[in-house]
């Protein structure tokens, strides 16, 4: 599948949360959870900064649907990132059983603004999505979104000093 000009409106609203989060003091990543007839259904953004590392939107995402949707709804549902899942954040999605995942940013992105600049990789090994959950639906990168979420992450390392 592709992405489609629906898909980049979701994208850009995930894209906004990142930056909203950033602008609080955290981590750039949004993402938004959209049921298979469109209806936005939870959004949220990083919220790390206060020492809970688990405070990922797409984990979020993850928790909020098994607590509200029907499994079905679950699979037949969309979720949107600024940037590919995480490990914790793949299984997340895989044990809960959600449908497509959509991403604006991918972690071989990251990682290369990352060594660029020379951050330090963080505790948990970067994997794809699909090494986590092989038989996810993924899309993504969305190239339209590159240089905005690297200027994120860069605002986001010159404010950590890093």
């Amino acid at each position: 599948m592709t992405i489609s000009e629906t898909d980049l409106v979701h994208l850009r609203r995930c894209v906004d949360l990142a930056r909203e989060a950033l602008e609080d003091g955290d981590e750039p990543f949004g993402s938004v959870l959209v049921s298979a007839d469109g209806e936005v259904l939870f959004e949220d953004r990083n919220r790390v900064k206060d020492g809970d590392a688990t405070r990922h939107p797409e984990f979020e995402i993850s928790r909020w649907a098994a607590a509200h949707l029907t499994p079905a709804a679950r699979a037949d549902a969309v979720v949107y990132t600024s940037g590919e899942h995480c490990p914790m954040c793949s299984a997340g999605h895989g044990w809960v059983g959600l449908g497509r995942i959509v991403y604006a940013g991918s972690t071989a992105q990251l990682l290369a603004w990352a060594a660029e600049r020379g951050v330090l990789a963080g505790p948990v090994a970067p994997l794809a999505i699909q090494q986590v959950v092989p038989d996810a639906v993924v899309d993504g990168p969305a190239l339209d979104f590159a240089d905005e979420l690297r200027g994120l992450h860069e605002r986001r390392w010159e404010r950590d000093g890093v």
